[in-house]
């Protein structure tokens, strides 16, 4: 999943609340100009809204991490042309006790794979970085 959390009495909007929640959970500290912007809103399993926020962290090789043990068991990146070939893409089928069927995406990776709300997520993000792509 991406950092994320909910919001404190000090943050002024979403987007102070995510760049707190990855400053505490990666150790990664991020400015306002970092920001490319928000994503829609989104409910999670408890039927409590998301508000995604995507940011440029840079070049990877320039990242410096330190994941909070407490809160990170592992971190793993994901190329966009790996997240972009089909073969790494598809849908995983769900139905509630009262009938309802949906379905949401899954993104591969040999060990790991990302679904729920994070593949919900880098599928909205995939649209607007890769239109005509993805």
């Amino acid at each position: 999943s991406f950092p994320g959390g909910r919001r404190d009495p000090t943050d002024g909007d979403e987007v102070a609340t995510a760049l707190r929640e990855t400053r505490e959970e990666l150790g990664l500290a991020l400015g306002p100009p970092s920001v490319w912007g928000q994503l829609r809103m989104l409910p999670d399993r408890q039927g409590q809204l998301v508000a995604p926020v995507v940011a440029n962290l840079g070049p990877f090789e320039d990242l410096r991490l330190t994941p909070n043990p407490d809160e990170v068991e592992e971190v793993f990146t994901l190329p966009l042309a790996h997240l972009l070939r089909e073969e790494n893409q598809g849908y995983t089928h769900f139905r509630t006790a009262a009938g309802y069927g949906y379905t949401l995406p899954v993104f591969l990776n040999g060990p790991h794979k990302v679904w729920g709300l994070t593949a919900i997520i880098t599928e909205l993000t995939l649209e607007l970085l890769a239109p005509g792509r993805y």
